[in-house]
């Protein structure tokens, strides 16, 4: 016998209820009870970052939460970044630099970088962070690069990737 627990999630500025199992991940809630598919499974192990979504304003891969534990949430994919119909500056830098070739890690990829970006003015360190004490991290190339590791791009497309990046940040 199967249970399934009511949620109640924002999906890109719309309100969405539904019923799920409570073994359901957040990105198998999106991508099938949802029909929002931006966010990719690539490995559904959270090791590539093809699923990375914003959860009230965090990057969280999509594949390892459980949709129950965000219920309540506002959960934004690439698509609603932008939510006016225009583009949202990473979007933009990714297409100026020709940071993506198949494109399919690219969703996540942009999630990511708005999130990266996000810690960074916040002042949240990495692990390349040379000040730590500070209060001011410069996402140079090697921040970048560091804060960009969780999202892996079989088409390798990395340098183009920190560029685009590093513009956006940089508006």
């Amino acid at each position: 016998m199967t249970t399934t627990i009511p949620l109640s999630i924002t999906v890109d500025g719309e309100q969405r209820d539904l019923d799920v199992d409570p073994r359901t991940t957040l990105l198998d809630a999106l991508r099938e009870r949802l029909a929002v598919t931006t966010p990719k499974k690539g490995c559904d192990h959270g090791q590539c970052g093809a699923c990375t979504v914003l959860v009230d304003g965090r990057r969280v891969l999509s594949c390892l939460t459980l949709a129950v534990a965000k219920d309540g949430a506002d959960v934004v994919t690439a698509n609603g970044l932008a939510p006016d119909g225009g583009s949202h500056p990473v979007t933009e830098a990714f297409l100026a630099n020709d940071a993506f070739q198949c494109g399919y890690c690219t969703p996540g990829q942009v999630c990511s970088a708005v999130g990266a970006i996000d810690e960074a003015r916040r002042g949240m360190p990495s692990a390349a962070t040379a000040d730590l004490a500070g209060d001011d991290v410069v996402l140079d190339r090697a921040e970048i690069a560091e804060r960009m590791s969780g999202n892996l791009c079989r088409c390798a497309a990395y340098v183009n990737i920190v560029t685009a990046v590093e513009e956006a940040a940089s508006r």
